[in-house]
């Protein structure tokens, strides 16, 4: 039989021949060409067999399943795979048979012919609208003529079946991906209405399965709108297995169990049940089970059913992954932005523990939609309920840190340490917590994790500044000037230097021979002298506080105390007088120099920088990155004496002016450290060598540099039993530092090891190195400097001779400088028989 049923072969029948009339014959035909379901279809051509073959006793129509499986709804059966019948499917053309038996169809035995009907219709034409008829008793012409007729007809009458479903699924495909349907519902709703009606179910739903495969949901059902998500787990009952097996069950496969909850969730009693996994074409992984419940007139679910759900989702399965994948992506970007949203909500409740905590409740709870939330901060081993269902807790709810929380937690975590739980208690919108809460949980508690630390790390910060105020406020309190004080400073009014003494203003001078309580009216004398109170409008009682301030602010070492700093103040005021440094740098400059040279070594402990970061000291840990931890400290000494009430002396300045001082004396105490002098010789050497340029502004800073360093150092220029006797001084410091760390197991240099140091030598390599290219420097600049080089030079003279006797006649064992008797004393060059204040009670000669 060819594939194009062929009418032209036979003879045209006359049509009183035909087994029915023509009125008759004609209305067969037509009911097939209006046929457009596959319902419809399987019975126009069983009607239509059977009106132009009214002889014929049984009429069986198989429509294609699949490749080759070959199925019957009337009565229901499946061909068997060998016999008569599927010879004639496999050779496409009619075949005579003596008989048909049990083996080849169900029922009494049939005979003699057996035919395939449009062989075109048995491929890929369409989905199962291939059917074979199988007819005993020899066929007339007329009838031969009427059966090719019927399939011709049915060969046409496939394409608008086909169509009729396809355009079904295509519209249901459209409304799933049109925009303005992609709500949370839209992928549910469509398939379910469209399986509920092909199916003629009572009810059809998606059970959607979750990422883990763990839990099945489902949010509507029919055309119906859950209130609430349903949900139930895959781990037990035999909707598992379908995810696993990916086959189709009905209600007789399933256990008790899961009838209950579906029962449940249906509201209804179930009579019967199709359930069809969904599997994603991109995955090969299920992503739903497709259910249809209750089928209309009380029958059971049949193949063609399974078949229908089958081949709707053969065409929206990808449609609705990717439905559900983009909603899932919306769903992403929308708690990213709560999550955002959260994070500024939370950041800005760092400074109150307690109100930060309500806050993480509120977001939480928008989060997740839990019925009670609570946080549980780590206190030791036990977890303390700071916050319990949104309210702060007067009385502490106290759990063992191995105790279990019921609901939902989640540690709160500022990796690797735990801090807390939140728990969350009672999902609102479903009878548990998805993984999707927990997922979002899991971010959300990095977020209060990291807002909770900081938060306790701002508190801790608080406390510690309070505690640093009471502690500067007790200090100031000791330090604290009182009004008789300065009243009694200020009562005979500020005293000429000439006063003082009438070599006060000479380089020959000795400061420490001044008794160490006339020295604050001595800086007012040098203040007064230099103009700096009467050009700045310095209130004189404000000015005898800061100074008396000044002097508190220095502790008691052998060597860097308040009678140092005086003594380089006294060296700044002779640079004034004796260099005329007015001719050089600014007014503002010079002032700026002599309250730096006055509070340079503020609060020194009688230690190096070295040592302070060696201890890992507070003072390190504050400024050991910026480097020279001991001078940023003094000037920040300084700055907190100019902010104590009544010691501001810029009080009257002007922003600018008052910026600039305070820019200048940082500059000024940093150049103490010698380090700093070291990194700028080589620019102090090019400044003498071409000439110092007063519009050059890096010219002022270098000088002023170099100034502060001739000051600090000024000791060595005065007389042979002065810088003998701050030698002994400066080792004795030296040496404390030295056993202090030897006490903390580190090996301290060989100038602060009591039992190494040659202190001759390490004085004449100080002076070679430092002081005297120093003063070499400032002779340079300022020739009238020279006397200063030359007294610097001759100490170093002194030095070798001390070190020669030491060659000739030993080292005392306890490497003091008390040896310098009369024995080993040289000609005093001070100019005056004074002791020599703060120089160990220097014994009058």
């Amino acid at each position: 039989m060819s594939h194009e049923p062929a009418l032209m072969g036979l003879p045209w029948p006359d049509w009183k021949e035909l087994s029915l009339p023509f009125p008759l014959f004609q209305d067969a035909l037509l009911s097939l060409g209006s046929v457009i379901h596959i319902a419809g279809f399987q019975r126009a051509v069983k009607e239509a067999l059977s009106a132009v073959l009214p002889k014929v006793e049984t009429v069986y129509t198989y429509l294609l399943d699949g490749e080759s499986r070959l199925v019957c709804e009337d009565p229901p059966h499946e061909l068997p795979q060998e016999g008569k019948v599927r010879e004639a499917v496999v050779s496409r053309k009619r075949l005579g048979c003596s008989g048909l038996g049990p083996a080849d169809l169900p029922g009494k035995p049939l005979a003699r012919l057996v035919a395939p009907l449009a062989p075109d219709t048995q491929g890929k034409a369409g989905p199962r609208l291939s059917f074979l008829q199988v007819h005993c008793g020899q066929l007339s012409d007329s009838e031969e003529w009427s059966l090719q007729a019927v399939e011709k007809h049915v060969s046409g009458a496939r394409a608008p079946v086909r169509w009729g479903l396809l355009k079904t699924l295509i519209t249901s495909c459209g409304k799933m991906i049109w925009p303005g349907s992609w709500t949370d519902l839209a992928p549910l709703f469509i398939p379910a209405s469209q399986l509920q009606q092909e199916t003629q179910a009572s009810r059809c739903c998606l059970l959607l399965v979750s990422e883990d495969n763990l839990q099945l949901s489902c949010k509507v059902i029919g055309d119906k709108v859950l209130e609430e998500e349903t949900s139930f787990p895959l781990t037990t009952g035999r909707l598992g297995r379908v995810v696993e097996d990916k086959k189709s069950i009905q209600l007789k496969d399933l256990t008790s169990e899961d009838v209950q909850q579906l029962q449940g969730m249906l509201g209804c009693e179930l009579q019967a049940m199709l359930c069809v996994p969904v599997i994603s074409r991109a995955t090969d992984q299920v992503v739903a089970l497709a259910c249809a419940f209750n089928k209309l007139g009380g029958d059971l679910f049949t193949a063609q059913d399974e078949r229908v759900i089958q081949h709707c989702f053969h065409y929206t399965s990808t449609v609705l992954t990717s439905t559900l994948a983009f909603q899932k992506e919306q769903k992403l970007k929308c708690e990213c932005q709560a999550l955002l949203q959260v994070a500024k909500n939370l950041f800005t409740h760092l400074d109150d523990v307690s109100v930060l905590l309500q806050e993480i409740i509120t977001e939480a709870r928008n989060l997740s939609n839990a019925e009670i939330c609570s946080v549980f901060l780590l206190d030791q081993n036990e977890l303390v309920a700071k916050v319990f269902d949104g309210g702060v807790v007067d009385d502490e709810v106290r759990h063992g840190r191995a105790e279990g929380l019921a609901g939902q937690s989640r540690p709160l975590s500022r990796s690797p340490e735990v801090i807390g739980v939140a728990e969350l208690v009672n999902k609102i919108n479903g009878p548990w917590f998805s993984k999707f809460d927990e997922d979002l949980a899991t971010a959300f508690s990095i977020y209060c994790g990291i807002s909770i630390a900081h938060s306790l790390l701002y508190k801790k910060v608080n406390e510690a500044q309070y505690r640093s105020h009471l502690a500067n406020e007790m200090m100031m309190y000791h330090m604290k000037v009182s009004d008789d004080e300065y009243t009694k400073l200020l009562h005979d009014g500020i005293q000429p230097v000439a006063a003082i003494d009438s070599n006060f203003a000479s380089f020959t001078y000795t400061p420490r021979s001044l008794p160490e309580d006339d020295t604050s009216m001595a800086i007012l004398s040098m203040l007064q002298d230099m103009n700096f109170i009467n050009n700045y409008k310095i209130d004189c009682p404000t000015l005898a506080r800061f100074c008396l301030m000044v002097k508190k602010g220095y502790r008691d070492p052998p060597y860097h105390n308040w009678m140092h700093a005086f003594s380089v103040s006294h060296f700044c005021y002779l640079l004034y007088k004796n260099l005329e440094l007015s001719n050089y740098l600014e007014d503002i400059e010079i002032f700026a120099l002599f309250i730096s040279c006055m509070c340079h070594d503020l609060d020194h402990r009688g230690t190096n920088n070295s040592f302070q970061v060696a201890s890992k000291s507070v003072l390190a840990a504050l400024y050991s990155s910026e480097g020279s931890v001991m001078e940023r400290h003094h000037f920040a000494q300084a700055i907190a004496i100019l902010n104590t009430h009544g010691c501001n002396i810029f009080d009257h300045f002007s922003r600018k002016d008052y910026q600039r001082m305070l820019d200048l004396m940082r500059d000024i105490i940093l150049a103490t450290d010698l380090a700093h002098h070291l990194r700028i010789f080589k620019d102090l050497q090019k400044m003498a060598e071409v000439g110092y340029d007063r519009t050059n502004k890096q010219h002022h800073s270098l000088l002023l540099c170099l100034l502060m360093t001739s000051c600090d150092l000024s000791d060595q220029t005065k007389g042979w039993k002065t810088t003998r006797k701050i030698a002994e001084l400066i080792y004795k410091e030296f040496f404390s530092q030295g056993d202090l760390e030897k006490a903390m197991g580190n090996r301290p240099m060989e100038m602060m090891d009591r039992e190494k140091a040659y202190i001759p030598e390490l004085q004449i390599s100080f002076m070679e190195h430092i002081a005297m290219p120093i003063y070499k420097l400032l002779q340079d600049l300022f020739p009238k400097a020279a006397e200063l080089y030359e007294r610097v030079a001759s100490n170093r003279e002194h030095w070798t001779k001390v070190s020669h006797k030491f060659t000739i006649r030993g080292l005392p064992s306890n490497n003091s400088l008390d040896f310098l008797d009369e024995e080993y004393e040289v000609p005093e060059l001070d100019g005056t028989g004074a002791p020599v204040n703060g120089c160990c009670s220097l014994d009058a000669e």
